[in-house]
Formats: C-alpha cells, sequence, structure tokens
C-alpha cells in the first residue's frame, strides 16, 4: 500500500520541483518527450488524479489563498466540464478565435505604457488600477500540468489568466469576500468543480456579519449577473481595453457592483 501511495504521488513531487514557464508561449500539442502533450504537462493515471484532486481539495479549504493547490484541484476534476466549455467557445465566434489564436496574458505580454495612456473609465485603465491596488500580478497564475488534452489544458489556463478581468468587470476586491463573491458568478459561468467547491465552502471562515451580507446581497447578485452574462470565456479581452468599462457591462448584462463595508 505504501509503494502504491508513493507510486500515485510521484507527480506531486514532480510538480513542486517545476519552475515557472514562460506565459507568452501559447500551449500548442507538440512533441516534448514520452507522453508529454505541452511544455509543462504532468501524465497522471486516474488513481494519481483521485489522490490529487483530496488532497488538493482539503488544503485549498483550509486555505483558499493556495492558489497552487485551487489549481490542482481545477485540473484533476474538471475535464467533463472543460469539455463542455470548450465546445461553446468553438461555437461562439469570439471564442473560436482565441481557441484558434491562444492569447496568453501576463506582464510580459500586456502593453503597460498602452494601458496607462488609457483614459479614466476605459476597461484597460481599471484592469492596470485593479493590478495596483490589489498589487496582484497576472504571472502568479500556476501553469496548467495535469490536464491529459492540450486544448483544455488551454481553456483552463485562459480562465485563469482572465480571473483578474473578471474581478475588473465585477468591481471585486481580492479579499475573502470579494473572491467568494467571483467563484460564485464563475461556479455559475462554468460550473467548474472547484469554483462550485470555492463558493459553497469559502464562506466558512467569514464572522457572522460579513457571512449575512454575502448571503443577503452579494451572493444574489453575483448568481444573477452570472446566469445573465454570456460566458466570459468567449470575450477576448485584450481587443477591449478601450473601451469604458461601464459600457463593455452593459454589453455584457452585468449591473453596477454592490457597495458594501467588506469590500
Amino acid at each position: 500500500m505504501a509503494t502504491l501511495l508513493r507510486g500515485a504521488l510521484r507527480p506531486l513531487r514532480a510538480f513542486q520541483g517545476r519552475g515557472q514557464p514562460a506565459a507568452d508561449v501559447p500551449l500548442r500539442a507538440t512533441s516534448h518527450g514520452t507522453g508529454l502533450l505541452y511544455p509543462e504537462h504532468i501524465p497522471t493515471s486516474l488513481l494519481q488524479k483521485a489522490l490529487l484532486a483530496a488532497g488538493s481539495a482539503v488544503m485549498a479549504l483550509y486555505d483558499p489563498y493556495r492558489h497552487d493547490m485551487v489549481a490542482v484541484l481545477g485540473e484533476t476534476t474538471g475535464r467533463r466540464t472543460l469539455k463542455f466549455l470548450r465546445d461553446q467557445m468553438k461555437r461562439d465566434p469570439e471564442g473560436a478565435q482565441i481557441l484558434q489564436e491562444r492569447p496568453r496574458i501576463s506582464m510580459s505580454t500586456l502593453d503597460l505604457e498602452k494601458l496607462r495612456s488609457l483614459p479614466e473609465g476605459s476597461f484597460g485603465c481599471e484592469y492596470l488600477r485593479f493590478l495596483d491596488v490589489n498589487r496582484v500580478s497576472p504571472d502568479t497564475r500556476a501553469p496548467t500540468r495535469f490536464v491529459d488534452d492540450e486544448e483544455l489544458a488551454y481553456v483552463i489556463q485562459r480562465y485563469r489568466e482572465v480571473h483578474d478581468m473578471v474581478h475588473t468587470l465585477l468591481g471585486m476586491p481580492t479579499n475573502i469576500p470579494g473572491e467568494i463573491v467571483v467563484k460564485w458568478f464563475e461556479a455559475v459561468q462554468t460550473g467548474l468543480p472547484m469554483c462550485v467547491l470555492s463558493a459553497l465552502f469559502g464562506p466558512i471562515r467569514l464572522s457572522a456579519q460579513s457571512l449575512q451580507v454575502l448571503v443577503s446581497e452579494l451572493i444574489p447578485w453575483a448568481v444573477q449577473n452570472g446566469r445573465r452574462a454570456p460566458c466570459l470565456l468567449h470575450l477576448y479581452y485584450e481587443r477591449r481595453w478601450e473601451q469604458p468599462l461601464r459600457a463593455l457591462r452593459q454589453e455584457l448584462g452585468i449591473t453596477a457592483p454592490l457597495p458594501g463595508p467588506f469590500l
């Protein structure tokens, strides 16, 4: 049994030992060695995926800011949902173009000088403000490793890299209540198991007062907007920088964010 467990967890040791890949390189199906489908791919069996899913779920629920564990959970539990999201993207003209061109979002691919020159209220200006105010960077998004399909690997990578843009559209900060609101929106939009788990169990650590505001106001707002808006994975964000944020929200059917003392 010990030997079986050691063998099953071997991919996690490889995962921990690898560095960050270049975030400006599109994920493509090329030959990277025996069994590898893309540069950072770590092939795993069903048993290995089950153990990785269980371990990452426990760690992600214990510490929602363990983005590496949230990433592993998403990759080892969401294959069926990723196929559905991929097929939806292919049926949407803008989504299909994203799948074909496979743009990446990182500090090396963003034109920061252009974003800083955009007028107040534009989507690009507000996105850059979000990064600065919350002290976050798109380079912190973990690379896809455990998805055994290079096209699906790009779908979940794209989901991660546009996460901060979803924050910008929803007007949500990166504190725990803000992240929970975004996860409810993403859970409704994508159905990814990791989003559903984070949305359901994320509020456990909040105070009673924060939880009341979340349940009575913020979560219903997130659910309504998630249902009304088209899937945000279909949005070619990089071509919307100049668009006023208010106009983009109107186009997508996203209502103005709710003010709140915990946000």
